[in-house]
């Protein structure tokens, strides 16, 4: 969702709202842009479930994914007197001098979503199953593409996302633990050659640059509906499908001869692509059930009550094993989507 350029700068430069209640447990939100329907709707409702407990909010949009305006809003947000500081981050591993401060004022810090590294000052980890989301993706390939029982290679292309965010590399993880072993036997064919991360990877996880590399490998590899058979695309998140479909459908795919394409995040767009039968699957992880993990973090630790966590051993942020918990992830594919769609 745009913003205009006037209300853009307020909302990034200053909180978007705030309790007068005084002397209340302060929390501050700390969202990476508005300009993603996703992050802009889960910053509101984050605000609206923590007003509801009775604590006081402050909520900052980073603009146009402006990691030094984060850097500044982290700051603004420490100084203003939050106890608690709930980061989704632009950039994880930019931002440990301002944590590192607030780590100093005594603020616990929780990353939202995406894991915050480099830093101890990160108490706490709210995400899904990453791992999960990317074997779920890889599972689907596999079935789908009938890799057990093919005798004929099948031309699959990988897309890693953006290589600044941790989560990618455990998209990455679970989704090639399911491929690998047909990758090696030779069942799945990587046409083009790239399977590292670094080669695959999807800057800022633009849809622009998710489209200008599947247009390079279609022109490259002869990719087509008369031309060399491309079955399946490994697409970590809707966004980078968005610009893969683009792609594939400018060169003369439809509906009929799409290639089995996975997703993430269950976006709107993502879901009426799904319907037209262009997008095979996405993975649907609840605003619900996240913003609920996070409220119940704030609220034990405004008590000084044990946090709920389930895992203590997955996610090293390279100054610490940051205690986490993680929500189960859904798949959605045609099969169930009218049940997703009436959520």
């Amino acid at each position: 969702m745009k913003l205009s350029s006037m209300l853009m700068t307020g909302v990034a430069l200053m909180a978007v709202s705030f309790s007068p209640c005084a002397n209340a447990f302060k929390v501050g939100l700390l969202m990476p842009t508005q300009n993603e329907d996703r992050w802009y709707k889960e910053g509101f409702m984050l605000e609206k479930k923590l007003k509801k407990e009775g604590f006081e909010t402050e909520l900052f949009y980073g603009g146009d994914v402006d990691i030094e305006l984060q850097k500044k809003q982290i700051l603004r947000a420490a100084n203003d007197g939050c106890n608690v500081l709930i980061i989704g981050s632009i950039d994880g591993s930019a931002i440990s001098d301002p944590l590192n401060d607030a780590k100093k004022k005594g603020i616990a810090i929780i990353s939202y979503d995406r894991l915050i590294t480099g830093t101890d000052a990160v108490n706490y980890y709210a995400t899904f199953d990453n791992e999960m989301v990317g074997h779920i993706q890889g599972k689907y390939l596999v079935d789908k593409l009938q890799l057990d029982s093919s005798y004929e290679p099948r031309n699959i292309e990988l897309f890693y996302g953006s290589l600044n965010d941790n989560n990618a590399k455990f998209f990455w993880k679970g989704a090639l633990e399911e491929l690998q072993p047909y990758i090696d036997s030779g069942v799945v064919n990587i046409k083009s050659g790239v399977i590292t991360p670094e080669a695959a990877q999807t800057p800022d996880w633009s849809d622009t640059e998710a489209n200008k590399r599947m247009t390079k490998l279609i022109e490259e590899n002869g990719y087509g509906p008369n031309g060399t058979k491309l079955d399946g695309v490994l697409c970590p998140a809707d966004c980078i499908a968005k610009g893969v479909i683009f792609a594939l459908k400018k060169a003369g795919y439809n509906s009929s001869n799409m290639p089995i394409i996975t997703g993430q995040d269950a976006t709107a767009e993502g879901l009426e692509q799904i319907k037209a039968g262009e997008l095979a699957m996405t993975i649907l992880k609840s605003p619900n059930a996240l913003s609920d993990t996070v409220v119940n973090m704030v609220k034990s630790i405004s008590k000084h009550e044990e946090v709920e966590i389930n895992d203590t051993s997955t996610y090293n942020n390279g100054a610490k094993i940051v205690d986490s918990y993680l929500c189960m992830p859904e798949l959605v594919d045609k099969t169930n989507i009218d049940k997703v769609l009436n959520m």
